[in-house]
């Protein structure tokens, strides 16, 4: 296992390198001059704006720009943004937390009605109970993350007024509440895919023979399906959890943009609208590195789960 791990991470340098290239040369394709944000738009002298460009290397070509840049972030350092005149990692480290928050509550709403709902559909496959899950599911994955949030916004917020719309609230007990909506709206599709993977899973590991079998000496259902039953239909679960996570970090700029929230997502759109270099490829390259790092958790939780899987 210990090996294992260790060749996961060095494949994750190149990949890594790569990814890094992307975004550097993407974020560079957006229109502006990142000079004339810096100044905000006050009326300055041409060589002040050529003092800002050599001191941010802007004068230079790109190659040796993204040398600079990827010579800091190796040290933790993500720059400087253009137009707050922060640092990145502390913009990064203060919006985090909200981001996380939201992730978090959208993955632990998908495992508790997921799993549940996946498992009754399998029970009771092509019945009712089953079509209606379908429906959902169809729903749930055609569904994007802004377009559900809308209409949550209309229906919880302003047509029942149980839920406030916009903001992230204040203290621990309002907080969990202004995230209640957006959550749920950045878990729907993890949900609904979530749902019919267990479904899947449990049809196939219900009609093996070691479960006739458990059935055959008598055991109690509840004990067949979730002890002999759905751990081994985790698997293809957990991969696609682990994955769907990585993407709850992307979806985030949606939500907190629709939902009016300040975490990691806010951060990015923000960056974008003013073509704040530092801030779009900092938070990008953290995102990135988040996703690539839960899917070796996930690579790794396989051996956890079932104990038959063994890494060489």
């Amino acid at each position: 296992m210990f090996n294992y791990v260790v060749r996961r991470l060095l494949l994750l340098i190149p990949i890594m390198f790569f990814v890094s290239v992307l975004i550097f040369g993407i974020s560079r394709m957006a229109p502006g001059d990142p000079v004339l944000i810096m100044v905000g738009g006050h009326q300055t002298t041409p060589e002040v704006l050529e003092n800002i460009r050599v001191k941010y290397h802007l004068n230079e070509p790109i190659w040796t720009q993204y040398g600079y840049w990827l010579k800091d972030a190796l040290g933790g350092n993500l720059g400087e943004s253009f137009k707050m005149k922060q640092s990145v990692t502390g913009m990064i480290k203060e919006r985090l937390p909200l981001t996380l928050q939201l992730v978090v509550m959208s993955t632990i709403m998908t495992l508790i009605l997921a799993i549940p709902l996946g498992i009754m559909s399998a029970i009771k496959k092509q019945t009712w109970v089953d079509y209606t899950a379908s429906l959902f599911a169809l729903a749930g994955v055609s569904s994007p993350v802004f377009f559900t949030g809308v209409l949550m916004v209309l229906l919880f917020s302003f047509k029942l007024n149980w839920l406030p719309a916009f903001g992230a609230g204040t203290g621990f007990a309002d907080n969990l509440v202004h995230l209640l909506l957006p959550s749920f709206a950045l878990a729907v599709n993890m949900i609904a895919l979530s749902s019919r993977i267990t479904r899947t899973g449990m049809i196939d590991v219900l009609n093996t023979n070691y479960m006739q079998t458990a059935i055959a000496k008598g055991l109690p259902r509840h004990i067949i399906i979730l002890k002999h039953g759905l751990r081994n239909a985790l698997i293809p679960l957990l991969t696609v959890t682990g994955l769907q996570v990585g993407f709850l970090m992307v979806g985030t700029v949606l939500v907190e943009y629709t939902f009016g929230l300040g975490g990691l997502g806010s951060l990015i759109i923000n960056g974008v609208q003013t073509s704040d270099y530092p801030v779009v490829q900092g938070t990008t390259l953290f995102m990135v590195i988040v996703f690539l790092v839960l899917n070796l958790l996930v690579d790794v939780l396989y051996a956890v789960i079932d104990p038959r899987i063994r890494y060489q």
